[in-house]
């Protein structure tokens, strides 16, 4: 009777595959973070732009409307700084996207070295059973090789 293989860490290994998940899912939760910080600046970046052309048409030659440059000047100033904190939380979001990075790596390896455990313990298991069912041919052949030799005169 071959018995079956049981890995003894499958319950450690599930474990391990599912931190490993967990990390996975974390980090992709940082590069939609990031994702939406670089829409945000990009959308900030084209708002400066059409304000910079509408500023253009305001200062061009003919009445001049000092309130709305000034508005305009404001609404800038305001734009740049809003930019400039994208930029941190974006450089914030860069370090914790490596660190989850370095997290999702380490729960790979781990797992990767649960799993070569148990591929080697399997491929142990069946080179065993296979030396257990040649020792139990031998004997059936022997058995039987010496009732022949006991029923020939």
């Amino acid at each position: 009777m071959a018995r079956r293989f049981k890995f003894r860490l499958a319950t450690l290994l599930r474990m391990r595959e599912t931190l490993r998940d967990q990390c996975r899912a974390h980090l992709a939760e940082a590069y939609r973070a990031d994702e939406l910080l670089e829409q945000r600046m990009q959308q900030m970046g084209e708002q400066l732009e059409l304000l910079k052309r509408e500023c253009r048409l305001t200062v061009s030659p003919g009445v001049l409307k000092v309130d709305r440059v000034v508005e305009a000047q404001r609404f800038e100033l305001s734009l740049r700084a809003q930019h400039r904190q994208l930029q941190l939380q974006r450089q914030a979001i860069a370090g914790e996207i490596e660190r989850r990075r370095q997290l999702l790596l380490e729960a790979n390896r781990q797992v990767r070295v649960l799993e070569q455990l148990r591929d080697r313990q399997a491929e142990r298991h069946r080179h065993e059973e296979v030396q257990r069912e040649i020792k139990q041919l031998d004997e059936v052949a022997s058995v039987r090789f010496s009732l022949t030799e006991e029923a020939e005169p």
